[in-house]
């Protein structure tokens, strides 16, 4: 009777193993990753439900990591969001008295594209790329020059595609450290010394909320062209109505006031970046920390199916061996 019913397991057993590759090519449209040889080594019964305890552990270890991520950026974004905001006191007053010209025709332009050094943050790096090529397209021309300034890794690499012929600097790991003014004013100074420009464009993402950022560009002319605008009764104009102290000449006044404003729209700009960057790195995580639970437990689910589904398959075989050795 013990070697019948040996034979009866046995033979259970080997056909347990034959129809293996059914329950294999049904698991290969979820699971393509998985060898065929490894399969046919563990066996039918234990490997669905090792893939999944293997894929629960992977959406686990996922799960910690964009987790730590969002509560850095959120401590990030507190001490950053400040700075930011009292930055905005800086240009603020160039645009009251200068204006803003971001229609001015010239022949000579410079678009300083802000992105960020590091990726998963959303599409703020693509949204300054977007914007870049579009002034690129609408500064164009038979008589014209435009160049790129790129600040950050990623606008390099997406913009190094099919526009490596109007790359004139890249500047990284600017953000390395944390921003200040004089930092931002020697990069500043040490632009204005290698390109030429009738006028730059500082294409940036201007920070309003953790889930919001608005695309921005800022102008600033040369001292020729602000002068020409000045002559024909532009906004510069409104510099006539100032006396000026210490001898010095209107060319030279708007040669410095120049330089100040690009120093100081570049400081507010890297610093509103910098927060975008930070506020989208952190909805974007807390997007994945959800979408991971939400996996996981579609994981728990089919684990404790495939589970139960195994249990249930060798309570039948145990009984119908045993039915067979009574009858």
């Amino acid at each position: 009777m013990a070697m019948a019913a040996a034979a009866v397991l046995r033979r259970r057993g080997s056909q347990a193993l034959l129809s293996a590759p059914s329950q294999v090519a049904s698991m290969g449209a979820r699971y393509p990753a998985v060898p065929q040889p490894e399969i046919a080594i563990l066996g039918a019964r234990s490997v669905s439900t090792q893939i999944v305890r293997t894929r629960m552990k992977s959406v686990k270890n996922i799960q910690k990591i964009t987790k730590a991520m969002k509560m850095v950026a959120a401590s990030k974004l507190r001490a950053v969001q400040t700075r930011t905001e009292n930055s905005r006191g800086l240009w603020q007053p160039f645009t009251a008295l200068l204006g803003d010209a971001p229609s001015v025709d010239v022949k000579k332009n410079v678009i300083v594209a802000i992105t960020s050094d590091k990726g998963l943050c959303g599409g703020i790096n693509s949204t300054s790329v977007k914007v870049s090529k579009a002034l690129l397209k609408m500064t164009s021309g038979p008589e014209k020059e435009t160049k790129y300034v790129i600040l950050g890794e990623k606008g390099k690499v997406q913009l190094i595609r099919d526009s490596r012929k109007h790359i004139e600097m890249t500047v990284s790991e600017l953000q390395k450290n944390p921003i200040n003014y004089t930092q931002v004013a020697v990069l500043a100074d040490d632009i204005l010394k290698n390109v030429e420009y009738d006028a730059i464009r500082v294409v940036f993402n201007k920070f309003q909320s953790v889930i919001s950022f608005q695309p921005t560009m800022a102008t600033i002319l040369s001292p020729e062209v602000m002068e020409k605008e000045s002559e024909s009764g532009g906004k510069v104009g409104d510099l006539d109505s100032y006396e000026i102290e210490g001898g010095e000449t209107k060319s030279e006044i708007l040669q410095n006031l120049t330089e100040f404003q690009f120093s100081c729209v570049m400081y507010n700009a890297v610093l509103e970046n910098g927060c975008s960057e930070l506020g989208a790195r952190m909805s974007a995580m807390d997007s994945s920390s959800r979408n991971a639970g939400e996996m996981l437990d579609r994981l728990t689910l089919t684990y404790n199916r495939t589970r139960q589904a195994s249990i249930t398959t060798e309570l039948t075989e145990i009984i119908s061996g045993a039915s067979a050795l009574e009858g």
